[in-house]
């Protein structure tokens, strides 16, 4: 990572703001603890002021001046300011060789400037100082000086000035550090990244082990990686097994017609041909249809209108609809409605689900079979059942089944596109219930709907003979659309 680079990153400018947002509090906390200490010293200074006015004036004037001699020897700083003037502004005694200037008699201690003798010759001192008039009209002046105030906030400030600077520039190497580490993760991201559109779908983000919020989205894009790398595997083959389950009834129609041209001697001819046409443009048409209507359910477009679908209603109304057609294949169709349940959903959508599972249960039960629904309560679920007595599936096909256009051996002969069950898996997870196929003789298959008023009086017939269903599960336990 270049220098230019480095001082143009996010992290660097963020990292320059939080040095000088301490920068600035540092400032600002010296002000305050400056302010403090000149409040408190000047408090200090004028109470010992005070005492000392006080007690000098309660001396006889013999006692007061041999006590204003004695307070200066005691002095070696010169820090006290000590002075008796007459009342014609003489001095009498004491550090002071005139009145300071602005000094009001009789008032409280106030902050004046006095000019002072030293080696250096005459300088002026910031003092606080009181003038009092004595019974006499003499005036006495004590005072402080308040100096040692500038140089206590002086080193306070040195102090301030060495923890400062280092702790500024310790705040822009750690964000020169931050930053780097940032740009090196995002890089090896991009190389990832540009691998997987590469068409390298394995390839992952990588991700640590701790509560780090970039391994945290990591962990999360990874998981719509593994979804969208299922979805495409998935769609790999759907476009050649659309192409050649259109191919065989478009070729099969256009050799009929061909044949209907070239062969036809009279209209029923021609009109039987035509007949054969329109069945082969219809089966073309199913595909097509099938196809658009798992889109639109894939996509979620019906999700918005869910509503109150009372269950047991639904399975009457299939249950009447198909009826016709068992009876004339010789299939006793029943429906049994244990518990009256009710789900939020797509009754449309469930409705053809239903339908879908009716149909393949009654096309692939032999005659005189059965074909039973039911809606049974167990194991904190509501369960749609279909069963019927014809050859089942097999325990290597119930994942095939789910796939767009699969028909085993013994369906090859049995009209249908192979979308039935694909639709029926689509509907339940845009629903976030769950698809469970149960293999072996008979058909099985059952969609659960969460609920957690029902009891486990059922569970026990959730299995057959040891055999465990293969659940399909619903969006909202994948985590991904």
């Amino acid at each position: 990572m270049s220098q230019s680079q480095l001082l143009r990153s996010t992290t660097f400018h963020m990292a320059l703001v939080a040095a000088a947002v301490f920068a600035l509090f540092i400032i600002v906390l010296f002000g305050f603890i400056k302010g403090k200490v000149d409040h408190y010293l000047t408090a200090r200074s004028d109470e010992v002021i005070t005492a000392h006015v006080e007690g000098l004036l309660g001396l006889s004037p013999e006692l007061r001046r041999a006590a204003i001699m004695e307070r200066l020897k005691q002095d070696p700083r010169e820090v006290q300011i000590v002075a008796m003037f007459a009342a014609d502004g003489h001095r009498i005694t004491g550090n002071l060789n005139a009145m300071p200037p602005g000094l009001k008699i009789d008032g409280p201690a106030q902050r004046t400037v006095v000019p002072t003798d030293g080696p250096n010759g005459s300088r002026g001192r910031v003092v606080r100082a009181i003038a009092r008039r004595m019974a006499n009209g003499n005036v006495l002046v004590v005072g402080r000086d308040v100096d040692e105030a500038g140089e206590i906030a002086m080193v306070v400030g040195e102090a301030t000035v060495l923890g400062l600077v280092p702790g500024f520039f310790l705040c822009l190497l750690a964000g020169g550090w931050l930053s780097m580490r940032a740009e090196k993760r995002v890089a090896h991201v991009n190389e990832r990244v540009q691998r997987i559109i590469a068409g390298d779908l394995h390839e992952r983000l990588p991700y640590g082990s701790g509560n780090d919020p970039f391994s945290k989205l990591a962990v999360i894009v990874n998981g719509m990686l593994d979804e969208m790398e299922t979805m495409i595997r998935a769609l790999e083959g759907v476009g050649n097994d659309i192409a050649h389950d259109l191919r065989t009834p478009l070729t099969s129609t256009r050799l009929i017609l061909e044949r209907g041209r070239a062969n036809a001697t009279n209209l029923e001819q021609l009109q039987a041909a035509v007949d054969k046409t329109i069945a082969g443009l219809d089966q073309s048409l199913s595909i097509t249809t099938a196809l658009l209507r798992l889109a639109e359910i894939e996509n979620s477009r019906r999700s918005a209108g869910f509503g109150e679908v009372a269950l047991g209603e639904l399975l009457q109304e299939v249950c009447d609809m198909y009826e016709p057609i068992a009876e004339a294949k010789d299939i006793t169709l029943t429906a049994t409605i244990m518990r009256p349940s009710s789900v939020r959903g797509d009754r449309d959508l469930l409705m053809e689900a239903v339908a879908n599972l009716v149909d393949n249960a009654i096309k692939f039960t032999p005659e005189g079979g059965k074909v039973e629904l039911e809606l049974l309560c167990g194991d904190g679920e509501t369960i749609l059942r279909v069963t019927d007595t014809g050859g089942g599936i097999a325990e290597q096909d119930r994942e095939s089944v789910l796939r767009r256009f699969y028909r085993s051996e013994k369906m090859r002969h049995t009209p249908g596109v192979g979308l039935g069950l694909n639709l029926v898996a689509a509907i339940v997870k845009l629903h976030g219930f769950r698809l469970a196929i149960h293999s072996g003789p008979g058909g099985r298959i059952e969609i659960r709907c969460p609920d957690t008023s029902c009891e486990s009086d059922a569970g026990r017939e959730h299995t057959d003979a040891g055999i465990e269903p293969l659940l399909i599960p619903s969006r909202r336990q994948t985590g991904f659309g």
